[in-house]
């Protein structure tokens, strides 16, 4: 038996979250049922797609991960289950929820999950996905069980920012915000930023534009951690993701 773990943007206000948990229970009530995030902006497919990089490789191998973040439920979007290369299972629609662990850690094989007139047509988290995973973790079916093949080619994927790194410069996106503690996340790798020969220690310039606006532009100092500065004071480190 594997771990199943849910997400979605449903909130916790409604019954949306217990009903999965409810329909994961019926399929076997001893499974393990853990929880990413259920704040997930409505809609927000690239959020949902960027937790799912943020959590999943943290988990033991051959955990099951159900992310229902589906504007376009009950259209034709598919129904999805899919093996990653190091062996997590994630079953979601396909809409691009899959962009960032597919570009990280590759993706080996996919599944269709086919789904009849016999279910809601606007509640899939509940009735295709939550199903499906509790029947993946608990083991009653297979990966090759839940469905066809489907082709990697068909995969939605969103438009990821490619980054530019030059002799004095790097440039990314900034990715996510973290409220709470007042950090922007961007997509600028480690390796990246380590081509520019910058030490902890040194200044850099960062400059932030909203398209063709600046509105940041300051000289931060270059540090190991939050600590290395005065409180309240900016500072660029390494994003421990």
């Amino acid at each position: 038996m594997s771990f199943l773990v849910f997400q979605s943007d449903f909130g916790l206000e409604d019954g949306a979250v217990s009903a999965m948990v409810g329909v994961a229970l019926k399929e076997d009530a001893h499974l393990q049922i853990h929880h990413i995030s259920h704040e997930i902006p409505a809609f927000n497919i690239f959020e949902a797609s960027y937790r799912l990089l943020q959590t999943v490789p943290y988990w033991p191998e051959g955990t099951v991960f159900v992310s229902v973040v589906d504007p376009g439920v009950g259209t034709n979007r598919e129904a999805i289950v899919i093996r990653t290369t190091s062996n997590y299972i994630i079953v979601t629609p396909n809409n691009g929820t899959l962009t960032h662990l597919e570009q990280d850690h590759g993706i080996e094989e996919v599944r269709l999950i086919q789904t009849d007139d016999s279910i809601s047509h606007t509640f899939h988290g509940r009735d295709v996905f939550a199903k499906a995973g509790a029947q993946l973790a608990s083991g009653k079916r297979s990966f090759t069980e839940i469905g066809p093949l489907f082709e990697k080619e068909k995969l939605v994927r969103l438009a990821l920012y490619q980054n530019i790194v030059s002799s004095n410069l790097v440039q990314g996106s900034v990715d996510s915000l973290d409220v709470r503690f007042g950090s922007l996340w961007t997509s600028i790798r480690v390796e990246e930023f380590q081509e520019l020969g910058i030490n902890f220690g040194e200044s850099v310039m960062v400059t932030i534009r909203n398209s063709q606006r600046m509105v940041y532009r300051q000289v931060l100092p270059y540090e190991v951690t939050f600590g290395k500065v005065p409180l309240g004071a900016s500072v660029v480190y390494v994003n421990s993701m």
